[in-house]
């Protein structure tokens, strides 16, 4: 089995899946808007273009004529898949599913209304007006989102009517894409929140990864550790609840899928067609197949039978302090690599930015992850961006 597998987005996520591949014996493409981005790095053919224009996007497609189209970032033109699909191209997971996930309407929408899955209130916005009506609906304190985008980008908390008019510009300036709408809604009192990683697969076997607990800073997420301890009726309301979404938009891949679990129950958060950044913590070797090799598993029809846990693990990130514009140098490795039962991954992104992400550390063995989430946090510290 070789295939031709076009990437669409090349960034840390999009580096481990091509590795994935590659030692699948699988041909790779990897499509981003920047050179040098960390999947083309691994890959063998690589191409620069702005995916939400559909004609360069449609030019990609036909010049190299893939297998397999894999989507791993937001700000694509998702609606051609339908096409693409039309045409004999698989769509991973499927062009229903990259098409609802990478706006969060689409998915709140289907979660919500189609499926009666519970989640926080919730009303869109077009324009600050109807931002001041859904905050009126939704109530202080409450969330902010743009339709489009990722790693908490453009997301804040509205304590009070001062905040609205900030929020709705921080908004549109994390958003993705043209899409200029939000998304605002209730605050959920919850006591943590997860991922659970979710495969679904040609033979129509869904499996979990054990769940993973997550802390963000500024929406986007500072560490991760797994698994984490939960009631196991609220673990079995996730899995029921991930299994009804993941199956109503069909296809094989891995799902990162988010919740919040509150003292009343859990509540569906979000949902990501694709491997979930709190996922690194798999790169552990915390399961016998971390995320990226459960996906290209999936993407390629190869069956994973069973998912099982080897060791408790975490990870927490290494951001740039500033901006550079060309490739950094990173000290500290040697004393970081001294920590016992930890290690590192460095992306290998050609710039930085404040608080880009640029780097993960990881620990991982029999103790608890409470001090796992240390030990990989003081491994992440003695690692410096030059």
């Amino acid at each position: 089995m070789r295939k031709k597998i076009l990437l669409l987005g090349s960034g840390e996520l999009g580096k481990e899946l091509v590795i994935a591949l590659q030692r699948l014996g699988q041909y790779v493409i990897a499509v981003d808007s920047y050179e040098n981005a960390p999947a083309m790095q691994v890959s063998h053919e690589f191409e620069v273009i702005n995916m939400l224009d559909g004609d360069a996007l449609d030019r990609v497609i036909n010049k190299h004529n893939p297998d397999i189209i894999v989507p791993e970032v937001e700000s694509i033109r998702t609606e051609h898949f339908y096409k693409y699909e039309k045409q004999g191209y698989k769509v991973i997971p499927s062009a229903k599913a990259a098409n609802f996930t990478m706006n969060r309407k689409a998915i709140r929408d289907l979660a919500s209304i189609d499926l009666s899955i519970r989640t926080a209130k919730y009303k869109y916005a077009d324009s600050l007006e109807q931002l001041k009506k859904g905050v009126g609906y939704c109530g202080f304190p409450c969330v902010v989102k743009p339709l489009m985008s990722s790693s908490g980008k453009g997301q804040s908390v509205i304590k009070s009517i001062d905040d609205i008019e900030k929020a709705w510009d921080y908004a549109l300036q994390g958003s993705r894409g043209d899409l200029m709408e939000v998304i605002v809604e209730e605050f959920i009192s919850f006591e943590y929140e997860i991922t659970l990683l979710t495969l679904t697969q040609n033979n129509d076997v869904t499996l979990f990864c054990p769940s993973i607990g997550h802390r963000q800073e500024r929406g986007d997420y500072q560490e991760s550790w797994q698994p984490i301890h939960m009631k196991d009726t609220f673990l079995k309301e996730a899995q029921d609840m991930a299994h009804k979404v993941t199956h109503s938009l069909g296809g094989s891949g891995i799902w990162g899928v988010e919740f919040f679990i509150a003292k009343d129950g859990v509540y569906f958060s979000e949902l990501s067609p694709r491997p979930h950044d709190t996922g690194m913590v798999t790169l552990a070797n915390t399961q016998n197949f971390n995320q990226f090799e459960l996906h290209a598993r999936a993407i390629l029809g190869i069956p994973v039978e069973q998912i099982i846990l080897l060791k408790n693990g975490a990870s927490a990130v290494v951001l740039a302090k500033d901006e550079k514009n060309d490739f950094p140098i990173f000290t500290g490795l040697e004393k970081a690599a001294s920590i016992e039962n930890s290690d590192f991954k460095i992306f290998g992104k050609p710039s930085t930015r404040p608080y880009r992400r640029m780097a993960v550390a990881l620990a991982y063995g029999d103790d608890s992850v409470k001090k796992l989430v240390e030990k990989a946090k003081d491994v992440a510290s003695h690692i410096n961006i030059v």
